[in-house]
């Protein structure tokens, strides 16, 4: 096997990750759990900002 072979077959590898990882981001399976993480930083500020407002 020569280096440009290796060099494909790496190249090649590397893009079916790629694909395998957006595939898996986009599946319907995991959408509830991104979206429940993509909102986590809002509900530490509002649980942050009712604390504050307890202590007042």
């Amino acid at each position: 096997m020569s280096l440009n072979e290796l060099r494909a077959a790496v190249t090649l590898l590397s893009f079916l990750v790629f694909i395998g990882i957006v595939v898996w981001t986009l599946s319907r399976r995991r959408r509830e759990s991104f979206d429940e993480a993509a909102r986590l930083p809002f509900a530490a500020d509002e649980a942050g900002t009712r604390l504050e407002g307890r202590h007042e």
